[in-house]
């Protein structure tokens, strides 16, 4: 099987038009955070929720958690009813405890009993059933969210970096570095005074450090779609290397290089 990565939403928390909230998965199992769209997105990108077996969780801000016990809810009550499909969460030791909170809050009595067949996984290393590993690291981010990047690598040779949410940081350079990709956050135009996301000038300095490819997510910049502008419409002027992508966009491993494939627009 050729890996691939899906970025079903391409959104910071504001929401610009055409984008629903950062979300990726890959190879169709495992999904980067849970944020309020993704069933959204997962429904658009007609992937059944039930063949997802492991969430990687970055931070526990709501953009990138709330969407959940949703997850969970669809699981119990449509896409595996008999309950076998297992299911493992990949956090640091705050995410266990925030997520069955959140839980509770969003449907009290009716997620406990699946609540208690996920695997909690609060080691930094570890492996997939799939040949993938991944490694988490600290970023420069809000610290009350615990916040944490992750570098992925498969048996095959593919591997790939996810920033969550973080702002210019050495451990996250560093990943970059040594990745052949990196899904990178643009959370703020350049003139948020605030170093918690990368900005259009900071990508642009990372570009001119780096020959990895920067896929940009996360981005407060509209996608073309007619709508009145939220915040801006107009994307940076990047190196050719940063990509500036939609939702839907797929990133496929093949002959030992990724390629960036564009959704298909009506």
């Amino acid at each position: 099987m050729t890996q691939r990565i899906d970025v079903l939403g391409t959104g910071n928390a504001f929401l610009p038009n055409g984008r629903h909230h950062s979300f990726s998965i890959f190879d169709g199992k495992h999904i980067i955070d849970a944020p309020p769209t993704a069933l959204a997105s997962l429904r658009r990108a007609g992937i059944p929720v039930s063949d997802i077996e492991s969430v990687f969780v970055t931070h526990v801000h709501g953009d990138h958690v709330f969407g959940f016990p949703f997850l969970l809810l669809e699981r119990k009550y449509i896409s595996d009813r008999e309950g076998v499909a297992p299911l493992r969460v990949v956090g640091s030791s705050t995410v266990k405890s925030r997520l069955t909170q959140l839980c509770h809050l969003a449907f009290p009595g009716s997620l406990e009993s699946i609540l208690e067949t996920v695997e909690w996984i609060v080691d930094e290393t570890g492996t997939t059933n799939d040949g993938w590993t991944w490694e988490r690291f600290e970023v420069l981010h809000d610290d009350a969210v615990d916040p944490h990047g992750y570098r992925f690598a498969h048996t095959s040779g593919a591997n790939f970096v996810h920033s969550g949410d973080s702002g210019p940081c050495e451990t996250l350079y560093d990943a970059i570095k040594r990745s052949d990709i990196a899904i990178l956050e643009m959370g703020f135009p350049d003139w948020v005074p605030s170093t918690h996301h990368h900005k259009p000038k900071d990508v642009e300095a990372l570009a001119n450090l780096v020959t990895t490819p920067l896929v940009i997510t996360h981005t407060f910049v509209d996608d073309s779609n007619g709508h009145p502008k939220i915040l801006s419409d107009e994307l940076p002027n990047h190196p050719p290397h940063v990509h500036h992508i939609s939702d839907g966009t797929r990133l496929n491993w093949s002959d030992g290089e990724w390629g960036i494939r564009a959704p298909d627009k009506a």
